[in-house]
């Protein structure tokens, strides 16, 4: 439980930083593109002051990722005794694609102006991207091939006939990087949306925090889109291939056709539901995209293999807070187009400010979902927890001394951003970088 409680906290921590990680360079690239195509400085500064902010978390993720990869041996070495050898691949590729992100990333940040052209620099945007969504990606199919494993057989308690390749295009590969990247471009916007929306309402800056309001808000409603897109794929691969799963996320214990769908609501010792809101056949339909689609009911399992109930609500948070970013976002964009709209009112921009916690919260429910849901398996079909975990002494110690890290690297993270930013306006700054009197290049 130890070990478990402590790689938990290790992930709940560094996926916020992981996100940032893979969602930023992106939310740059847009900015950077948009302020040369429309030679307008506003743009070009927020790329420029998001990219400082950037590097600060970036650092904070080496870190945390580190203590994964640490853990990972420390807490488990019947599963890296198994599983490390096949999964070596991935594990390496996105180490290599996380030094590939950091070198441009230096040069990006260093080369401000020293090109004649504008576009030049901008191109180093895609070697960051390509890597920073290449090291998400890679990553992810680790998680994968936990939970649907191939590309070896288990003989004596070791794998033979390895083969990494399939190993890392296991059928979980797809819907999961597709759900992650997706997912973490989106939680990004709404983080930089929920940052402009605030300075508005404190009314700090002009222009330049409504231009970053709405181009972040449009990437928002693209991206929620998209995550949507992801978790109905994601429900349909969970139907085919995790089936205790999606049961136990959705309260379905009897195997049936036309089977509801179970939103909130609550369940006793004795599995009986109350307080929920039923939406009939919609589970059959998340499932096979039919109301006749057959889902397979919890009770088909064994006991010590269905994943823990409460998982439902993880479930629930996350697509609560998924509609409401799609909702936010199309009405904003509503209100933008619309002549007599205005979507710089109160109550809209306090909407916004909530949906940035609130889209890395789901996030958060998301991974607990993920991973719990999978209990009581840590390599799904051949290895349970129990077995995987360290028997050695002092794991209670390493949880409290990892603990005090993290709860240090938040708070110099938190203090750096804001004396990064305090005092130093963005209007103010764009009038010293680029003063009305300079000729545009």
């Amino acid at each position: 439980m130890i070990s478990r409680l402590l790689t938990s906290s290790t992930l709940i921590f560094h996926i916020i930083f992981a996100t940032i990680g893979v969602g930023m360079p992106i939310m740059i690239a847009i900015a950077e593109f948009i302020g040369i195509k429309k030679n307008d400085n506003h743009y070009l500064l927020l790329a420029r002051r998001w990219a400082r902010g950037f590097t600060i978390t970036v650092a904070v993720g080496v870190v945390t990722g580190t203590a994964i990869g640490l853990q990972l041996s420390l807490l488990w070495p019947s599963f890296m005794k198994v599983a490390g050898q096949i999964i070596a691949l991935p594990l390496f590729m996105e180490t290599f694609a996380f030094f590939f992100e950091a070198i441009f990333l230096g040069i990006f940040l260093y080369t401000w102006d020293r090109f004649k052209g504008k576009w030049t620099h901008w191109l180093l945007n895609l070697p960051i991207m390509i890597g920073s969504s290449a090291s998400a990606l890679f990553i992810t199919t680790v998680n994968a091939f936990m939970n649907t494993p191939q590309g070896f057989e288990l003989k004596d308690g070791k794998a033979i006939e390895i083969d990494p390749i399939a190993a890392m295009l296991n059928p979980a590969t797809p819907t999961k990087v597709f759900h992650v990247l997706t997912t973490s471009y989106m939680t990004m916007a709404f983080i930089l949306a929920a940052i402009a929306a605030f300075s508005i309402l404190l009314k700090k800056g002009g222009d330049y925090h409504k231009k970053a309001l709405r181009m972040t808000m449009t990437a928002a409603l693209v991206f929620s889109l998209g995550a949507a897109l992801a978790g109905d794929l994601s429900a349909k691969f969970l139907a085919e291939y995790q089936p205790e799963k999606l049961a136990a996320g959705e309260w379905h214990f009897e195997t049936e056709k036309n089977a509801d769908l179970i939103v909130f609501g609550t369940i006793d010792e004795n599995n009986e539901i109350s307080n929920e809101i039923r939406l009939p056949g919609f589970l059959s339909f998340l499932a096979g995209s039919s109301f006749d689609t057959e889902v397979i009911g919890l009770n088909d399992f064994p006991e010590d293999e269905r994943p823990p109930l409460w998982i439902h609500y993880m479930f629930d948070g996350m697509v609560s807070i998924g509609m409401f970013s799609i909702f936010i976002s199309f009405l904003f964009i509503l209100l933008w187009k619309w002549k007599k709209g205005n979507e710089f009112n109160k109550p809209l921009l306090w909407g916004i400010v909530a949906s940035g916690p609130l889209a890395m919260l789901a996030i958060e429910f998301g991974w607990i979902y993920a991973e719990v849901g999978r209990q009581p398996w840590i390599l799904r079909g051949y290895m349970k927890i129990a077995e995987a975990a360290t028997h050695a002494d002092g794991v209670a110690w390493i949880f409290a001394m990892f603990l005090a890290l993290y709860l240090m690297l938040g708070i110099l993270c938190v203090v750096v951003l804001i004396r990064m930013f305090k005092n130093k306006p963005a209007e103010a700054e764009l009038e010293k970088r680029f003063p009305a009197n300079r000729k545009e290049e």
